[in-house]
């Protein structure tokens, strides 16, 4: 009898250790899990669009040739058509009047020409600079301008610059460290096909905001435009509605009944 008792205390003993060991473990992973935050959560808010399964369009002017400029004024065009905004950017440098400073194509047309100089003034003319192009088939590429070939079947298209990630790796001209800072916003090809659209929430220089991309395996990535950049995304409650720009980069879906 003493003997089964013993048994069943050693066993007992064995339980319990075990249990403590498993516990612990699970508060070690739980307190490593806490520790490893993503970069995006604190620095980038970045958002991934499969252009072949969601709706992503370009938007410069409405139907009556006005300028849109806003994302509030867009919000109000979309659900004007029975849709919903879910996702919005802007999509590149632009003019005084709020036109393309450089290529735009929009449903097939080209609306602003291919600028090929190379030796301009500002972010724009940093070498190489790039077009960010989908097709009528929706496949999406983003090239430098001295690549870039211009055919019927891109049905939309953005030229800004500089580039950010060439064939994987960092444009070469940027410097580790640097102190040229500003809120950024730009977007990249992932492995895949589909697009990784990103904006620093704080100011970030090149070279730490390509890193980003690269990091995310983008072969391809390029800068849309600085200070002025704002994202509408409430999916991840980011709904900045201020701001005028020129082209605006957008998701829409049908509106559910």
């Amino acid at each position: 009898m003493r003997l089964k008792s013993y048994i069943l205390v050693l066993i007992s003993c064995v339980i319990l250790f075990s249990c403590k060991s498993e516990n612990e473990n699970a508060v070690a992973i739980c307190n490593t899990k806490n520790i490893i935050q993503p970069p995006e959560d604190t620095t980038i808010i970045s958002y991934i669009i499969n252009p072949k399964k969601q709706t992503l369009k370009f938007y410069w002017k409405n139907k009556h040739d006005s300028l849109i400029k806003t994302f509030k004024n867009l919000k109000t065009e979309v659900e004007n058509n029975n849709e919903k905004l879910i996702f919005a950017v802007n999509g590149g440098m632009f003019k005084k009047h709020f036109s393309p400073q450089d290529l735009y194509i929009e449903k097939g047309k080209i609306l602003s020409k291919l600028d090929t100089i190379q030796n301009g003034f500002g972010n724009f003319y940093l070498q190489p600079n790039g077009v960010f192009s989908i097709t009528e088939k929706a496949v999406s590429s983003i090239t430098t301008t001295q690549n870039f070939m211009s055919t019927s079947n891109n049905y939309y298209a953005t030229q800004s610059g500089p580039m950010l990630v060439i064939d994987g790796e960092l444009n070469p001209k940027f410097n580790k460290g640097s102190s040229n800072l500003n809120i950024r916003n730009g977007v990249g090809v992932l492995p895949n096909g589909d697009l990784l659209f990103a904006m620093s929430k704080k100011e970030i220089n090149f070279h730490d905001f390509a890193t980003f991309f690269k990091n995310n395996d983008c072969e391809s990535a390029l800068y849309l435009d600085g200070f002025v950049s704002k994202t509408y995304l409430p999916s991840k409650h980011w709904e900045q509605l201020e701001g005028e720009f020129g082209v605006i980069i957008a998701e829409i879906k049908p509106k559910e009944n």
